[in-house]
């Protein structure tokens, strides 16, 4: 089989097709035919400074739409031929992947592979944030970062169904304000000014929720952009900055508090809740609630393309590869 690896760290130019021989299943996994695989900034951070890789030589990849190859002992409710999308530990960018069987979801009637591709990460980790981790109410004004990114493009549009009382949303530049506000956001700010955009916006009240995946500097000045009793949920550190720290005397004042939520490591430590939350997640997309647009796809073998687009910082909405012809 083709797969995409690379033996160093490094810019783009290190991914590499290379011929692999395809896994089999272990016990309680499946292989999967991958016909597309998302491409996410956790992938970038894996070939670039090591994320989540133990060692090398590395595929990167979390998540792919495909047809069930083959099924290991153990595993009940899936077959060989089923239509599937799944969550996966990295592998992905390949023709052939093992999954754990409690991360691979069937899909739904009516949803096709290629927009099955861009919701194993996005739609599950948007309405984590929103309704089991960040308890959004109705009424309660929302903030998130990258309001643009895969992410974002969901979560703007699942605050708006229920029942937000403002949507606010942060990107990196003006140039992708546009798509925020086609996808559930009233307001779109740049990071370099949205603190004051947001007090501006509120009235000095501020938000009553923030979804932040950048760290840093910028979690901190969103600490001050809360409301009283007002919630961040990290769920991400792609500034790359030092772990942060929130104490009492940054939240104690205003009954400020924060959370933290990630996919891969709930994947890890409790599958079940994963497969309910990813459950409920997909009905948002098969009902018309939510909508993914791909905003890019790339062939296998342009993989490196792909991460030069997402890395350039200029990309919105969901990149792709495309694995089967």
């Amino acid at each position: 089989m083709r797969a995409v690896e690379f033996h160093e760290y490094g810019d783009p130019e290190v991914l590499r097709v290379v011929q692999a021989e395809a896994p089999h299943p272990g016990p309680g996994q499946v292989t999967i035919d991958v016909a597309y695989a998302g491409v996410n900034f956790a992938d970038l951070k894996a070939r670039a400074e090591g994320y989540r890789v133990a060692s090398l030589p590395y595929v990167p990849g979390l998540e792919v739409s495909g047809r069930v190859r083959a099924v290991g002992p153990g595993v009940e409710g899936l077959r060989p031929g089923q239509d599937v999308a799944a969550l996966v530990g990295g592998g992905a960018y390949a023709e052939v992947v093992a999954a754990e069987a409690a991360t691979v979801f069937p899909l739904p009637e009516g949803l096709d592979l290629r927009t099955a591709a861009t919701l194993p990460t996005v739609l599950p980790t948007a309405h984590a944030l929103l309704h089991e981790v960040g308890r959004l109410r109705a009424g309660e004004r929302v903030l998130v970062h990258g309001a643009a990114g895969g992410i974002g493009t969901v979560a703007g549009q699942l605050a708006r169904a229920a029942g937000a009382g403002a949507v606010y949303g942060v990107v990196s530049s003006t140039a992708k304000a546009q798509h925020a506000l086609e996808h559930g956001y009233d307001e779109v700010f740049t990071t370099d000014t949205f603190p004051d955009d947001v007090h501006r916006a509120t009235g000095g009240r501020g938000v009553d929720l923030l979804l932040d995946p950048v760290g840093g500097d910028t979690l901190r000045r969103g600490l001050d952009t809360l409301a009283v009793f007002g919630r961040l949920v990290s769920f991400g550190n792609a500034s790359g900055a030092e772990p942060w720290h929130a104490g009492q005397a940054d939240l104690a004042a205003r009954g400020r508090s924060v959370a933290g939520f990630s996919i891969l490591a709930l994947a890890q430590t409790a599958p079940e809740a994963l497969r309910s939350l990813t459950e409920r997640a997909f009905r948002a997309a098969t009902d018309g609630t939510v909508t993914l647009p791909v905003t890019a796809e790339f062939p296998l073998s342009d993989a490196a393309g792909a991460h030069r687009l997402m890395g350039g910082r200029t990309s919105t909405g969901k990149l792709l590869l495309r694995v089967a012809d």
